[in-house]
């Protein structure tokens, strides 16, 4: 059965502006139903790293907020740590980050709590029915909440195709020992050519995976490898890159197991928000934002956030490309401008297997809200 996703295309007019059709698209998707009186709400995004320019803005999910202090509820804006050297590696830093792009209480009505703790270590472990886990772990304030409401920046993404509700879910509601769990495999590789054996690396590698061969060389222990990608972002030189040979479709599954652990054990379902704006070729994560591959589309909201990131998918593909931008020369409309980005992605981004998992459906009815 196809699922409804609400679409805002933007236009607005005096009568009805910004504000009033965020409102409109959270009741169409049903936040007034979820989300109770008296409820401590997560309000789930991505603060954007320093130096990000793209990510969500506070003035555009201050009207979330406000909406949802209306139903009575006690909203309050988080994310988790990162596993790669940044900005947001704890929480007291990453509250500082969030803190320097606008997300103050003061302006918005909701405080910034990050939902796995000082250093990541307040988790819950949760029950998953998946091929590769049984068992996730989850931020405890992401599975304590009693109600959710999901805001992302629909984007690409270097390892992941794209970023939308699915990703938001699975990394964003993990600690860092789940994230470490869904990147397992995805070792790097090394070009000798570019690599000064400067060591950095081998600092930043937790678990010991690096080190310098006999002939001071990078040397990678696969089988200590987490796949955490700390690695990647200490080395100046750019000799370490993703291996995107070692179980790249393996990792996405991973992924969306994540995503079903986080569906599965909340309270109550989630409602989403994807915003189409400032589609950017890589994630908020990358320290800076490049130029947009297509022309803002609007803002879509479901309570399944397969049809709604399908939903974006099909939208960012119809829409023109815009150039200059990351895109190759002669990208066309209607092709897929993230497979175009990274040709050796699984070209259903894992949304198949999220389907056979029953996070929810790719058929949707895309209603204008």
């Amino acid at each position: 059965m196809a699922a409804t996703v609400h679409f805002w295309n933007l236009r607005s007019t005096h009568n009805a502006p910004y504000h009033a059709r965020i409102t409109r698209l959270l009741k169409k998707a049903g936040a007034g139903e979820t989300v109770r009186a008296g409820d401590l709400t997560a309000v789930k995004l991505h603060f954007g790293e320093a130096g990000v320019t793209s990510q969500l803005q506070p003035l555009q999910i201050k009207p979330v907020v406000a909406f949802l202090k209306g139903l009575g509820a006690k909203p309050f804006l988080t994310d988790t740590s990162t596993l790669y050297v940044g900005q947001r590696g704890e929480a007291v830093s990453h509250c500082m980050v969030a803190s320097a792009h606008g997300y103050d209480a003061a302006v918005l009505g909701a405080p910034v709590i990050m939902a796995d703790g000082l250093r990541s270590t307040h988790e819950r472990a949760v029950a998953v029915a998946g091929n590769h886990f049984t068992e996730a772990f989850l931020a405890a304030d992401i599975v304590e909440a009693d109600s959710m409401v999901v805001l992302s920046h629909f984007k690409g993404h270097v390892a992941a195709g794209y970023g939308g509700a699915l990703k938001n879910l699975a990394m964003g509601c993990a600690t860092r020992k789940g994230k470490m769990q869904q990147h397992c495999g995805m070792g790097p590789r090394l070009d000798p050519e570019k690599c000064k054996a400067c060591g950095q690396c081998i600092e930043v590698c937790a678990p010991g995976a690096l080190r310098l061969d006999e002939k001071e060389r990078i040397a990678v222990e696969r089988e200590l490898c987490v796949g955490c990608g700390a690695c990647f972002h200490a080395c100046s030189t750019g000799a370490l890159e993703v291996d995107w040979g070692m179980e790249h479709g393996r990792f996405i599954e991973r992924m969306m197991e994540y995503a079903l652990a986080v569906t599965s054990n909340l309270k109550r379902p989630a409602v989403y928000l994807n915003f189409v704006l400032s589609v950017t070729p890589e994630c908020d994560c990358m320290g800076f934002s490049d130029a947009a591959i297509c022309p803002d589309l609007g803002v879509l909201a479901s309570t399944d956030p397969v049809a709604l990131d399908q939903a974006c998918l099909d939208l960012v593909d119809a829409a023109p490309p815009l150039f200059p931008s990351k895109l190759p020369k002669g990208t066309k409309a209607g092709e897929s401008k993230f497979l175009a980005l990274n040709p050796k992605m699984p070209a259903a981004f894992g949304l198949d297997y999220a389907e056979r998992l029953g996070i929810g459906t790719r058929e949707y009815v895309l209603k204008t809200a």
